[in-house]
């Protein structure tokens, strides 16, 4: 990111392609289109979690948002904050950087809220395959995690016993995560 893109403000006279009204929090796509912060963010929020939006006016990859600098001087509104925090979520996610542990395991409630909510969508299904994989891990973790079968038991080392069912669930959710984002950037992106 250049220091003259990050400096940039939106024309004057222009106004946001979402929303048709002026700019609040401005933000500009790798595409150099402006729109408000939260538009954006809308417009992705309505597609697949897992794919970045396309730009409204071009239909390019949108994998950047830059915020204009009128946008980061009002830091200590938290409106404004909010937005800025999901625009450095979306850059997280899309942005090019190799994502670590920490940001997968943050990303993890965002990813499997996103898949119940399509899950439970009728108009957007997941293949049948997805479904069944997805219900029979589901269905044998808790089988697992309720059975008085464990590799770490409850009665014996107490709280510590745990940790074997936490472990079997984060797996499972980190896998299901992982599975969701993969189907859906196959469905999606054409590969």
């Amino acid at each position: 990111m250049s220091s003259s893109s990050a400096s940039a403000v939106p024309p004057e006279d222009d106004v946001c392609s979402v929303c048709h009204d002026r700019f609040r929090i401005p933000c500009q796509a790798n595409c150099s289109h402006w729109f408000c912060g939260e538009c954006i963010i809308r417009v992705w929020n309505h597609g697949p979690a897992v794919q970045p939006c396309k730009c409204p006016i071009c239909r390019r990859l949108i994998n950047l948002l830059v915020p204009a600098n009128v946008s980061i001087d009002n830091d200590d509104d938290p409106q404004i904050q909010h937005v800025l925090g999901e625009v450095q979520h979306y850059n997280r996610i899309f942005g090019g950087t190799p994502r670590n542990l920490t940001q997968r395991l943050q990303d993890l409630p965002f990813f499997i809220r996103r898949l119940f909510r399509e899950l439970l969508d009728p108009q957007r299904t997941l293949p049948l395959v997805f479904r069944a994989r997805m219900v029979m891990m589901v269905a044998l973790s808790a089988i697992y995690v309720l059975s008085p079968v464990d590799i770490l038991p409850e009665n014996v080392l107490g709280l510590f016993g745990f940790f074997d069912d936490f472990l079997v669930l984060l797996i499972v959710f980190l896998h299901l995560a992982a599975v969701y984002r993969s189907l859906l950037l196959y469905r999606h992106g054409g590969h």
